[in-house]
Parts: C-alpha cells; sequence; structure tokens
C-alpha cells in the first residue's frame, strides 16, 4: 500500500477541543501548547475569536496566543468566523485564520442561522483581510458524512462548497465528519468524487470518534492520498449534536498508527501523552486515547 511518506497532523485540541469540555485556566491552555510544541507538533489551532456569549471557553484566546512560547516554526491558527473575529486575531500576531460552514443546510441553520451560501459570503471580508496582510486561510466543511438534522449528505453538496472554498483563496479544506458517523467506504465514496476535482494537497480530514471508527477512517484516507490529519490530544471534545458522543480522534492514537505504517510525524509520544495527562489532569478526566492510556498504565 502507497502511503503518503509525509503526513501533517493539525493539533486542535486546543480550540476544537476544549470549546466542548469544561473551562480551564488562560494559563492552563498556555501550558497545553506549549508542550504540544515542545512535542513536535508545528500546527496548533490555538484559539476561537468568537463572541464569548456563545462559546466562553475561547474568551480568552488572545491572552493564551500572547502568552504563548513556542517552537518559532510553529504554525498558530485561530478560527475566525467574521470580520471582527479576523481583526483581533491579526493583532496579536495570528498568521493563519479559520473559516468553517457545513455541508448541509440543516446544520448551517442550526448552528450558524444562515444558508450555506450566506455564510460564505460572510467569509469575503475575512479572506480579503487575510490576503491584505499575508495571513493564510484555512477552510473547514461540517458534516461531510452526515448530519445530525438531515442525516445523509450528498457528496456532490461536499465538492460545491469544497470548490467556493478554495476557489475564495483558502489553500486547504478540512472535511469534517462531525458527528462521527463515516466508515471507510463512505470516506472512499467521497473522496473518490472529491479528488476528479480537487487535488489530494489541498484535502485535510478531521475525523470524530463517536462509533469508533476514526482511524479506520484515516488510513482509509491515507491510503488514497490525503496527507493532512487534524487530532484533539487525549482525544479532547464532544459533539454537542450527539449525545455521548466521544471527540476528536486523538492526536496520540493516530501518531502511532502513522508510526505503525512506517511515516514519521516527527513527534514525540511521549511527550504528546505527558501534555494530555496534564490538560485531563486540569479537566478531571481520564484521556480518551487508547494509546494515552496504555503509556499511562506502564508509568
Amino acid at each position: 500500500m502507497a502511503y503518503p511518506s509525509n503526513v501533517r497532523i493539525v493539533e486542535v485540541g486546543a480550540r476544537d477541543g476544549l470549546q466542548n469540555e469544561a473551562s480551564v485556566t488562560t494559563e492552563q491552555k498556555i501550558s497545553l501548547i506549549n508542550a504540544l510544541s515542545d512535542a513536535g507538533l508545528r500546527d496548533i489551532e490555538a484559539g476561537a475569536f468568537v463572541s464569548p456569549k456563545w462559546v466562553p471557553q475561547m474568551a480568552d484566546s488572545a491572552e493564551v496566543i500572547k502568552g504563548l512560547n513556542v517552537a518559532k516554526e510553529v504554525n498558530l491558527s485561530a478560527l475566525t468566523p467574521n470580520l471582527k473575529g479576523a481583526e483581533a486575531a491579526l493583532e496579536v500576531g495570528v498568521k493563519e485564520f479559520a473559516i468553517f460552514t457545513a455541508a448541509s443546510e440543516a446544520f448551517t441553520q442550526k448552528n450558524i442561522n444562515c444558508s450555506i451560501s450566506d455564510s460564505i459570503e460572510r467569509f469575503k471580508p475575512v479572506v480579503e483581510l487575510a490576503k491584505a496582510n499575508g495571513v493564510k486561510v484555512r477552510g473547514y466543511v461540517s458534516c461531510v458524512l452526515g448530519c445530525p438534522y438531515q442525516g445523509e449528505v450528498e457528496p456532490d453538496v461536499v465538492l460545491d462548497v469544497c470548490k467556493q472554498l478554495l476557489a475564495m483563496g483558502c489553500y486547504e479544506v478540512s472535511l469534517g465528519d462531525t458527528i462521527g458517523v463515516g466508515t471507510p467506504n463512505k470516506v472512499q465514496a467521497l473522496l473518490t468524487l472529491l479528488l476528479e476535482h480537487i487535488s489530494a494537497d489541498k484535502l485535510a480530514v478531521h475525523f470524530h470518534d463517536t462509533y469508533g471508527q476514526a482511524l479506520a477512517n484515516i488510513s482509509k484516507a491515507l491510503e488514497m492520498g490525503i496527507a493532512t490529519i487534524d487530532s484533539a490530544v487525549a482525544g479532547l471534545g464532544g459533539c454537542p449534536y450527539a449525545k455521548g458522543a466521544s471527540g476528536n480522534v486523538a492526536t496520540e492514537d493516530v501518531v502511532y498508527l502513522l508510526q505503525g505504517l512506517g511515516i514519521n510525524p516527527q513527534i514525540d509520544l511521549e511527550r504528546l501523552a505527558k501534555a494530555g495527562w496534564a490538560i485531563c489532569e486540569a479537566l478531571n478526566k481520564q484521556p480518551v486515547s487508547k494509546v494515552s492510556l496504555a503509556l499511562q498504565a506502564k508509568c
């Protein structure tokens, strides 16, 4: 099997993970991101510039980013859903904006109270600001393999949304299985269509592990040439749209999988696990990561 020789991991635990957990202190967030950097992670989603009314866990994102001491080669990104958020992110030196929409009309209406086309229209000033300031823009598409409100999602809709985000200026689109219902066959069917129109280097995968399929889905994506994977240390996060759902696939589990496939992601697994243990202690919970728990049992 010809897997990519190099795989990039985008660590989303400090944003997508923590925004779905109990609040932790600014200092604990800073310690987490610094520890992730020390473990070798070079792409870290560090915060979200959104209304604290809706996402109180991210209210201190500016303070977090200003307080970091990460390796100079670390790319810090932040969620910037509107111009106000993008301007605030720019003020603290963020060099990559993240914007998000969905492949489900029902989801966008419930989540951000607008249509898919309206959500993309809102991103235009964000992308213009980014271009004017040399900032990269990454796009997220939620619900690519299923929606909690409408059920099945048509691959053609996913393709259309991806094309629009790339045409706007996103350098990459992350495909999100938001409620974790995907299986390898569904991943294969979706990627077969997308790769007919979009090169693999412009796509990433973002799998939640609700039904325990995330690693199998990642393996299938790797087989098909996808070389960027989103994951969260310790499996942080949850899904507010699927009761009892687990969060993002754990970074520790992804690293272990890649190492087993002969792919070196340049990440220190022991240091990574320790970063997860520390934030889980702050959250008063156990890691979701099976690899992390196995390493913990050895200590």
